[in-house]
């Protein structure tokens, strides 16, 4: 058994470090800490084996942690999701504008007018007083956020179709666009 938990533990680990790490969505993310809890269970195992009381501990509040992980990525934020893509469904046979959970302005993917993708939405910026969007900002090309670049497109060049964000530039245009500072949109 204790070989097992020797294995089990930190596989279980890194995975779920992966998975929450890639901030690939609310599901995904919550499915981590399910393995979160699973590399928690075998090291908390592996403390009871080896008589470490300090890792026995530990993992206790690791695994109550991670169980709290579960319910905020699986219950809350997946039922907050839920909520918005159904009043987006509702808004498209309802009179008036279709509306869109503004959140899908931080993970869309942004595609250009011929429909290939060219790069995804990390943010948007929008007016304080009167709430319109003013810009996307988008980043494109690199390797886990190595080597990105980071533009703003203008809403008025942008929108939403479904679960992902559309403009009417095309990729040429679209990397025209003066590149941005990560931590300067201005």
């Amino acid at each position: 058994m204790e070989d097992i938990a020797t294995w089990i533990a930190p596989i279980a680990t890194t995975i779920a470090a992966l998975m929450t790490a890639s901030n690939l969505g609310s599901r995904v993310t919550g499915w981590g800490f399910v393995v979160f809890t699973v590399g928690s269970l075998a090291w908390l195992a592996l403390g009871v084996m080896t008589g470490q009381s300090n890792l026995l501990w530990q993992n206790i509040i690791l695994t109550a942690l991670n169980l709290f992980g579960i319910w905020r990525w699986l219950g809350r934020q997946a039922k907050l999701e839920e909520g918005g893509a159904k009043a987006q469904a509702h808004s498209k046979t309802a009179p008036g504008e279709m509306l869109f959970p503004v959140s899908l302005l931080t993970k869309a993917k942004l595609k250009a007018a011929d429909g290939v993708e060219i790069g995804a939405c990390v943010d948007a910026m929008a007016g304080g007083e009167l709430g319109m969007l003013h810009y996307v900002v988008v980043t494109s090309g690199g390797v886990g956020g190595v080597g990105e670049t980071v533009r703003r497109l203008e809403w008025k060049d942008a929108k939403v179709e479904g679960e992902s964000v559309s403009t009417n530039l095309d990729r040429h245009a679209f990397e025209a666009l003066e590149q941005l500072a990560k931590d300067d949109w201005r």
